[in-house]
């Protein structure tokens, strides 16, 4: 009730100045206005969006008061505000002759200076000010000079202008989250490690120190000390979301599943859903073989992002692992509406497809990311494959011979070709392939067996197969 009296008698008391400010400026009889009632009556008119009523009472108010650098100060701010830099600027010459110890003179001369496109002089304004000025007048000063290096893009500076404000205040929470983020950006974590450390030494119970440390750790790869750093965090911070989001990362990169899903619901406890999260939890369960939990979190996180073409494959992906080909089929229809010529997605499609014996169908697909990706092994591979089990051998050929002009003769693809020319009876020509293929990669033989099982009823083929290898031992 208090508050609603305050609030009402503040109004009553504005309407009464604007009453007093309008006769002054219709020339009616009005009582004295003070230089700290013209600053109430410029922020009124700016905070209700009437910029040229603002600046017209900012005039005014010069008029009555002109040798207040706090009046010059707004105005110029207000100038600044509606374009007019050049304005701005001999306004804050004009103020800095009352006071230069304003900090707000170097601030404003800065942003009308980088308006103009002028860095290098803003840039020199802030130094020249920085030596005027002590403890949060400087650190506001910083974070100035901060972000005119960001316009200038001089990154390195921008982290050297954050260091120096933590040195100033180790606890400063705004300097804290952004260095955490120019750190991994200009790749000096091993550097911001130390200063982190200092921090934390001085102050144990700085969430945030400890939090960057972890992100330091893991933008250099060392996830076992990254993790150790964000339970340091969580400990002090139970509900310090972003550091479980991190730590779930840090146990994907070590492929510590389990844990990696335990952290990850952490976080959709304590903040709205997002599909990243539950994407990342179907990706820990996939790894572990658990399709169905992976299926149902990757639903979930297609329900919050449903254009996202990836997540449909990844659901099709869980299907195709349980030899439900149907259902990966809807899916990757899904992904392929919003994404068409995607590679994995065809290629996932024709394998589909060709479980299904639907090898026309198969083909197209196939040929889809060959005719995209020529130089893909995995879509020729595929291809032949298919056209194989489809026993359309003649076809095979074309394209084996197509595939080794295309990657410059990959072994893989000679050995398909001798398995093709086999099996129509060109027998010499076979065996000839198969010795050059055994030549260049013996490991693939599996791959040309898998291809025709067959053919080691080939004697042939089983007598060439065991030279090489005597001839290796």
């Amino acid at each position: 009730m208090k508050d609603q009296n305050h609030s009402h008698e503040d109004r009553e008391a504005m309407n009464a100045l604007l009453m007093h400010y309008h006769n002054l400026k219709n020339g009616r009889n009005h009582p004295f206005i003070e230089e700290e009632d013209f600053e109430r009556i410029i922020d009124y008119f700016d905070d209700n969006n009437n910029i040229n009523e603002a600046l017209e009472a900012a005039e005014i108010s010069i008029s009555q008061f002109p040798y207040s650098s706090t009046l010059l100060l707004r105005k110029a701010d207000l100038l600044i505000a509606t374009k007019k830099y050049i304005e701005a600027l001999e306004i804050l010459n004009q103020a800095a002759l009352y006071d230069s110890t304003d900090i707000g003179l170097y601030i404003l001369r800065t942003d009308a200076l980088l308006a103009l496109d002028k860095q290098e002089e803003a840039v020199e304004v802030l130094a020249e000010a920085l030596q005027l000025f002590e403890g949060n007048e400087k650190l506001d000063l910083l974070f100035e000079l901060a972000d005119v290096y960001d316009d200038f893009e001089e990154f390195d500076k921008v982290y050297d202008c954050l260091k120096l404000i933590l040195e100033e205040d180790p606890n400063n929470e705004e300097a804290l989250y952004k260095i955490c983020f120019w750190t991994d950006f200009t790749g000096r974590n091993e550097e911001s490690i130390n200063l982190y450390k200092k921090i934390i030494d001085d102050f144990p119970y700085n969430e945030i120190a400890w939090f960057n440390l972890a992100a330091a750790y893991q933008g250099l790869k060392l996830y076992e000390k990254a993790i150790d750093a964000y339970q340091f965090a969580i400990v002090i911070d139970e509900k310090f979301d972003y550091a479980y989001r991190n730590m779930g990362d840090a146990y994907l990169r070590l492929k510590k599943y389990r844990e990696a899903i335990e952290v990850l619901e952490k976080v959709l406890e304590l903040t709205r859903p997002e599909d990243v999260i539950y994407e990342a939890i179907g990706h820990s369960y996939h790894r572990m073989g658990n399709t169905g939990q992976a299926r149902f979190h990757y639903k979930k996180a297609v329900h919050l992002n449903p254009d996202d073409s990836k997540l449909y494959y990844k659901i099709a992906t869980t299907y195709m692992a349980e030899n439900q080909w149907q259902q990966a089929i809807k899916q990757l229809e899904q992904a392929l509406q919003i994404h068409k010529n995607v590679p994995e997605y065809n290629l996932a499609m024709g394998e589909c497809k060709m479980k299904l014996n639907l090898f026309k169908d198969a083909v197209v697909y196939f040929s889809i990311v060959v005719n995209n990706k020529p130089k893909k092994i995995a879509g020729w591979e595929a291809l032949i494959r298919c056209l194989f089990k489809a026993t359309f051998y003649d076809e095979a050929i074309e394209q084996c011979k197509a595939a080794l002009k295309i990657t410059e003769n990959k072994p893989i693809f000679i050995f398909y070709y001798s398995t093709a020319l086999l099996k129509v009876g060109k027998t010499k020509e076979g065996l000839l392939q198969l010795e050059k293929a055994m030549e260049k990669a013996p490991k693939l033989l599996k791959k040309f067996i898998e291809l025709n099982p067959a053919i080691l009823q080939n004697n042939d083929v089983v007598d060439i197969v065991a030279k090489y290898k005597k001839y290796n031992k």
